[in-house]
C-alpha cells in the first residue's frame, strides 16, 4: 500500500523527491501518511478534495484484497 500512495503522489507533484510516506500498522488497519511540499498540498487534494478521494478509493480498493482497511492523511 505503502508503495502504491507513493507512485501516485509523485506522479501529481513538481517536486517528487519531496513525497514521503509513512506506514503503521495494527491487526486488521494500515493507517498511511502522506507528506508533500507545502506548494504541492493543492495538487494532491485538488478541488473541493477529489484528487485525495481518488488516492483513498484506489488504495482501499487494493486493500480489499488483503481484507484490511486503510486510512490515509495527508500533509504537508
Amino acid at each position: 500500500m505503502k508503495e502504491l500512495v507513493e507512485i501516485l503522489a509523485k506522479a501529481l507533484v513538481d517536486n517528487p523527491e519531496e513525497v514521503m510516506v509513512a506506514q503503521s500498522e495494527t491487526d486488521k488497519t494500515i493507517h498511511l501518511q502522506l507528506i508533500v511540499a507545502s506548494e504541492d498540498m493543492g495538487k494532491v487534494i485538488g478541488k473541493q478534495g477529489r484528487i485525495a478521494n481518488a488516492i483513498r478509493t484506489i488504495v482501499k480498493a487494493a486493500a480489499v484484497k488483503d481484507g484490511r482497511r486503510v486510512h490515509v492523511d495527508i500533509d504537508q
